[in-house]
């Protein structure tokens, strides 16, 4: 695997080192702590006040200060005390869709250099009232916004923090709660350091835990997330720009989307990845998902240690060509160890506020799944020491899919379908699925089914090149049964 650049380790240093400059109080500069004085402009006076004077810290005492839109600015450090909560306006109209983004935030930083939000204390978007207070202002006419299912656009409704294009960012101790739209975007920014924070983030639709886009040197650990949307969500935006050079470690998180998630936008791609002891429960899709589907890359990413706990889904790695506008997209030198992961047999995220579509379910429960297409694919993936517990039960009766040439030959490849393990619906595999893909590695890779399943554990589709070695399948009254399928498959060696 490449080394993580420079920059990465660069900023570790950086973040030790942080220069303590001058603290002022916000309260000084006229804030209110009684959680209705709006301080929109008394913060952002305070905030230029500070960057125009050798920077510092602003400080937040215990109390909540109400506030629309404002900007970070260089050398501003936002320190939040025990006690304190930054509370989003529930006016949708004050907050500002940023010139530059298209996009909305209680906190935007655009350009700036040194800045960070930090201490023990809350960031609160009081998102669910703010969003129903903007569904209500379109049904008024006085807002004008493209309705989707009742709900306004993401872009429409205020996240939390959104920082772009940034150098040298500190996130660190502080909860984040309740945004409108996604939670926290760190957006093409370089030097980011984030350790150490909560996210409650499951209050209304599209709600992420953590959006990091197109970054430089990223350290994110020992954090929790509990979000309705995708958790530790990596994106690329931009076809010149990469998401390169992250560690990730020490995280939990829980979600009703993907816990660990690679796009879905991936038009430049990812690069040199270290991920280290993360845990994924309750979650409704796939514990880890990696999608290359609008023309980026995927390379070099090393996932160790992972702990999945009712998920959906286990490990979906994806080629899809969906806005690649003619660049080609690639997947390879993946290594993913050290996994246990426990399927459920019932929905994972039932009773949450914002559970995952029902509807995108099979009938049956679907297998992990590496899924490139014939012209694009995944190459070199290497799985070592996993073990996974699915609950079997695969009933043809109820929905079928068979492991006959022409049944394997008529499953779809929907290269422009939005990437989700359950887009094929029913799969023929109750373990693992592969398909279009070439130097696929298994070692110490152990399946249990708790009961008896009509499908094989492993089918092979279009595989060229790789070799499963102590591979243990464990299934109720199946002695005899071919667990290991393969089709239009060669150069696979099963020890």
């Amino acid at each position: 695997m490449g080394k993580p650049g420079v920059t990465l380790f660069a900023f570790l240093l950086f973040a030790t080192i942080h220069v303590s400059a001058k603290d002022y109080l916000v309260t000084d500069f006229g804030a209110k702590a009684d959680g209705i004085t709006l301080n929109t402009r008394t913060i952002q006076r305070a905030i230029d006040y500070i960057s125009e004077n050798g920077g510092g810290r602003l400080v937040f005492d215990a109390g909540n200060y109400v506030t629309g839109t404002i900007y970070l600015k260089s050398n501003v450090t936002l320190h939040l005390k025990y006690g304190a909560t930054i509370l989003g306006s529930t006016n949708p109209f004050d907050y500002v869709s940023d010139p530059k983004i298209k996009w909305v935030a209680m906190i935007f930083a655009v350009n700036q250099n040194n800045i960070g939000i930090t201490g023990r204390g809350t960031i609160n978007g009081r998102g669910f009232i703010t969003a129903n207070n903007l569904v209500n202002y379109i049904h008024r006419g006085i807002f004008k916004d493209e309705l989707k299912y009742d709900r306004p656009r993401e872009w429409r409704r205020p996240q939390n923090v959104y920082f772009r294009e940034c150098t040298n960012v500190t996130i660190t101790d502080i909860t984040l709660r309740d945004p409108a739209s996604w939670n926290q975007t760190y957006d093409q920014c370089k030097n980011l350091y984030v350790d150490n924070i909560y996210v409650d983030s499951k209050s209304y639709w599209n709600n992420d835990g953590i959006d990091i886009v197109d970054c430089d040197g990223v350290v994110l650990k020992n954090s929790y997330f509990d979000a309705a949307d995708d958790v530790l969500c990596f994106k690329s935006h931009d076809a010149n720009s990469i998401c390169q050079n992250v560690v990730v470690e020490n995280c939990i998180g829980r979600s009703s989307a993907n816990g660990l998630k690679f796009g879905t936008v991936s038009r430049g791609g990812f690069r040199n990845f270290k991920i280290k002891n993360i845990t994924i429960f309750d979650t409704f899709r796939s514990a880890i998902t990696f999608a290359a589907v609008d023309g980026g890359i995927i390379e070099n990413i090393e996932v160790d240690s992972v702990r999945s706990i009712n998920t959906g889904n286990v490990i979906f790695l994806r080629i899809g060509d969906r806005w690649s506008k003619g660049k080609k997209p690639s997947m390879k030198n993946i290594r993913i160890s050290n996994v246990y992961a426990e399927v459920p047999i019932g929905k994972p995220d039932a009773g949450y506020n914002y559970e995952g579509p029902v509807e995108d379910n099979p009938r049956n429960i679907s297998p992990a799944s590496i899924v490139g297409l014939p012209d694009y694919k995944i190459q070199d993936v290497k799985l070592k020491n996993i073990e996974i517990v699915y609950p079997g039960a695969g009933n043809p009766l109820y929905a079928y899919r068979g492991t006959s040439p022409a049944d394997l030959d008529s499953i779809p490849e929907m290269p422009a379908r939005y990437p989700e393990f359950s887009q094929w619906k029913e799969l023929p595999a109750w373990g693992f699925y592969v398909r279009h893909a070439e130097g696929i590695e298994f070692e110490n890779v152990i399946l249990r089914a708790q009961k008896k399943d009509y499908r094989p554990a492993i089918v092979m589709d279009d595989v060229k090149g790789g070799s499963f070695k102590e591979v243990i399948f464990t299934e109720p009254e199946s002695e005899g049964k071919k667990q290991i399928i393969q089709h239009n498959t060669e150069g696979v060696t099963v020890y």
